[in-house]
């Protein structure tokens, strides 16, 4: 197994940071150890780095106090290393306008930083996700098919892709998640129909496959996921909303329950249910819970983009 310093390629390599930038390490008590090695790559480029550590937020996408808003603000640089996410809070938005270049890593392990997403070339995953959104700009439809018998078509007209997750945040005003590695875009509501198995990983690592029907948009029957169901029940119809389809291109990611390095598996798509507000849609729901299915076929207007979880273009 290939190990690296993450840390490293996250300063040097996806954020490019240079001697005097001011840099922002921001992290909760759960993190701290990942967020040292943050904190000493930034200081090893002879940066102006400084490192915080907040109360870990009760929920995603909380807002940090009022005096680690406006410290964000006054970054050039800002690594956010939580156990939650922070990647849609305002105080990051606000940021991000000010001009900050900013990488958030929700959840982020030492096994994922040095042994797994991390450790990819990031510049080849951003020439994939150019290659691959050149050919998927305009589409309409696609479809999803695998061995285990997922068939489901959703519509896309009128959505846009999300091609901003490769991991290379070099321009002011820049944000990405890392690890990166994804293409995705928020399905037309109420246009999926069909059936998704579910065989990598909901919430958790699959040992057996969770059948999803999908009417008209929505999740109707989910089989072999109580936790997920519960969760799901808890934001309404809503929440059972296909909000997300997502395309992993990174080829270190490994599924191991946790869903920043999940989703950016090579190989795999991801579904997501509930929230897509955040993406272009029109549901707004306190639900978003990502499913990941491996090796599918998947088909964008009638041009096959992945085969049996081997990418095609």
């Amino acid at each position: 197994m290939t190990v690296v310093d993450g840390a490293k390629v996250a300063v040097e390599t996806c954020l490019n940071v240079k001697k005097g930038e001011r840099v922002l390490i921001l992290t909760d008590p759960s993190k701290e150890g990942i967020a040292e090695e943050l904190f000493k790559a930034a200081m090893d480029v002879k940066s102006d780095a400084i490192l915080v550590k907040i109360p870990t937020p009760d929920a995603d996408n909380q807002e940090p106090s009022a005096p680690v808003a406006r410290l964000m603000r006054d970054m050039d640089v800002i690594l956010i290393t939580t156990e939650v996410s922070m990647t849609h809070t305002t105080a990051r938005r606000k940021a991000t306008r000010a001009g900050a270049r900013i990488a958030t890593m929700p959840g982020i392990t030492h096994e994922i930083l040095n042994e797994g997403g991390m450790t990819a070339d990031f510049q080849e995953i951003l020439r994939t996700v150019r290659r691959v959104a050149r050919k998927l700009r305009r589409s309409q439809t696609l479809r999803i098919t695998s061995e285990l018998e997922t068939d489901i078509t959703i519509s896309i007209k009128g959505r846009n892709w999300f091609m901003e997750d490769t991991g290379i945040c070099r321009k002011r005003g820049e944000f990405t998640n890392l690890p990166a590695g994804e293409i995705f875009i928020s399905p037309v509501e109420g246009t999926a129909n069909g059936v998704l198995m579910i065989d990598g990983s909901f919430k958790d690592p699959l040992l057996n496959p969770v059948k999803v029907n999908v009417k008209d948009g929505f999740a109707t029957r989910i089989v072999g996921a109580q936790d997920v169901v519960k969760e799901l029940n808890k934001g309404g119809k809503n929440a059972r909303n296909l909000a997300k389809f997502g395309l992993g291109l990174n080829p270190e990611a490994k599924i191991i329950g946790k869903e920043l390095e999940d989703t950016k598996v090579l190989g795999t798509v991801n579904i997501g249910f509930g929230d897509n507000s955040m993406f272009g849609g029109n549901v707004k729901c306190p639900v978003h819970l990502l499913a990941v299915i491996k090796n599918p076929t998947v088909v964008v207007d009638n041009v096959v983009i992945m085969k049996d979880g081997e990418l095609k273009i």
